[in-house]
């Protein structure tokens, strides 16, 4: 599935005191061209602003700073961009205590919007959440879980091979999810965050962060899915897991704590269920 965006083009004016298209039988001043369209330029700058629009889906929160780093563009030029973006409606600015700041003003961040999440593409999902409505309503909740189970399923026996290729350790099984769910088309992205002294080593955690959600519509409807795919996570990379935030209750992206501190259980996909499932449980979650 592609993630590309593009973001919607505008047209623009010819500058004030700029000479328009040279016409058959109009005068021209002495040593002056007929000017021509300015193409290349507008054609250029939609380029850049998909670089820096898939960039935001790939790294937000993400500050303009880090956008000139990644893409090596000057502040200005990034601000510029992302000034049109937000105009447009496809991203918009979240605002992140640093950590380790104390008080202070947030700092800003960039992110997907929700308009923005949904011009990603939801074929056919109108239709799959009406159906599913209707598989409730017959059959009852527990059918709707059950399709959910069998949906997550393909992704559990896909993925547990690579992730059992990553070896025990934590950090490097969530690593290894990560790059699978990548190939899917969820953006994910992994980061480690270290204990430090006095915090024991043992509250060390990965952050798991999944950018795009193709069922996030089907999501909103039915937290199941979101239920069910954290179930699977604690699977794959053998410990248990806590959802912090989801697309589908009103999060800029989906977050699944993963703890690295403790042994993993067993082998990726071998069916063991968390303690808790409570832990898991995407009901409660509020926009973070």
């Amino acid at each position: 599935m592609s993630t590309r965006l593009s973001a919607p083009r505008t047209g623009s004016a010819a500058p004030d005191g700029a000479a328009g298209p040279f016409r058959p039988g109009s005068s021209s001043p002495a040593g002056r061209q007929p000017a021509t369209p300015h193409t290349l330029p507008a054609d250029s700058d939609e380029r850049t602003r998909d670089r820096v629009l898939n960039a935001v889906l790939e790294h937000g929160p993400v500050s303009a700073a880090e956008l000139g780093d990644l893409l090596g563009f000057t502040p200005a030029a990034v601000r510029r961009h992302l000034d049109h973006l937000s105009r447009s409606g496809v991203i918009e600015v979240k605002r992140v205590a640093k950590a380790g700041a104390g008080a202070g003003r947030p700092a800003r961040r960039y992110v997907l919007s929700t308009q923005g999440q949904s011009t990603l593409g939801d074929d056919y999902l109108d239709i799959a959440g009406l159906a599913l409505q209707r598989l409730g309503e017959i059959a009852g909740p527990d059918a709707v879980r059950e399709f959910a189970v069998e949906r997550f399923s393909d992704m559990e026996r896909r993925y547990a091979p690579e992730i059992e290729a990553a070896g025990p350790d934590i950090t490097a099984r969530a690593q290894a999810l990560s790059a699978a769910l990548s190939r899917d088309g969820f953006v994910a992205s992994a980061a480690s965050i270290e204990a430090k002294v006095p915090l024991p080593a043992a509250l060390s955690s990965v952050q798991l962060c999944q950018g795009h959600c193709p069922i996030q519509q089907l999501a909103t409807k039915f937290p199941v899915f979101c239920d069910v795919e954290t179930e699977v996570f604690s699977r794959l990379v053998g410990v248990d897991v806590r959802r912090l935030s989801t697309l589908a209750r009103g999060g800029h992206v989906c977050t699944t704590h993963i703890p690295t501190g403790r042994p993993a259980k067993g082998p990726a996909g071998s069916g063991h269920t968390t303690d808790s499932l409570g832990e898991v449980s995407n009901h409660l979650q509020e926009r973070p």
